[in-house]
């Protein structure tokens, strides 16, 4: 199902968050850049570095599961649920949560990906609303993916994989029998249960994107300057 043309309320409100986290994105990318250039040899780890901007950013991304259930975007709201709700379990299940995930090398692998990933998607939605999108730039969005997408899983899943030993050990998080509620959770096996979903769903999500770049440009240009293309 289409979405239909936003209001021009709505539109503005799409253009600043949109423009919003080209920005966030941006400074992400170039503190990534700077701690191991300019500020190597700091006594900062890299989250500690930027792990504010991260926070900020990426649970920020929050707000694109409400465009698409709402349907001011077309994105597909199951994918991009997934999508998001993967990276804010990164940020707030695992590094946050964890000492280990913290330093997990997967941590800039991760970080880099989704930098650059997201400065090309909300570049091109911001310059999508107001038909002013280069050619230059829709061909990065249907193509940098093929790469920056399994580094950005790989780095990912090295967080979770780094993150769940601290876990397993500790039991944080986790609640065992016996108790008076008779109840037991293991947060240690919901690490391995999302690592896991990463199987199916990530194929999906790949696959939509090859699609997407199929339909966009193998097509005339003229067809690729619908709005907000679905991710």
């Amino acid at each position: 199902m289409a979405a239909k043309e936003p209001s021009s309320i709505v539109k503005l409100y799409l253009i600043f968050y949109n423009a919003a986290q080209v920005l966030g994105w941006c400074y992400m990318l170039y503190q990534l850049i700077a701690y191991y250039t300019i500020d190597k040899g700091t006594e900062k780890t890299l989250w500690d570095y930027l792990g504010f901007t991260v926070i900020l950013f990426q649970n920020a991304a929050l707000l694109e599961i409400v465009h698409a259930f709402t349907r001011i975007v077309p994105s597909n709201p199951v994918l991009t649920t997934f999508q998001v709700l993967s990276r804010v379990m990164v940020v707030c299940g695992v590094v946050m949560a964890t000492p280990t995930g913290k330093v997990s090398p997967g941590l800039p692998l991760a970080i880099l990906a989704w930098s650059i990933t997201e400065i090309i998607r909300y570049g091109y939605y911001a310059l999508n609303l107001i038909d002013a999108v280069p050619q230059l730039l829709i061909t990065l969005r249907y193509t940098t993916f093929i790469a920056l997408y399994p580094i950005g899983v790989t780095g990912e899943l090295l967080c979770f994989y780094w993150a769940q030993s601290h876990v397993g050990e500790t039991k944080q998080w986790s609640v065992e029998m016996p108790n008076k509620y008779n109840f037991t959770f293991s947060y240690f096996y919901v690490l391995w249960m999302v690592m896991l979903l990463y199987i199916p769903l990530f194929p999906q999500l790949y696959l939509h994107m090859f699609a997407q770049r199929k339909k966009v440009l193998g097509a005339p240009s003229g067809a690729a300057s619908g709005k907000q293309k679905a991710k």
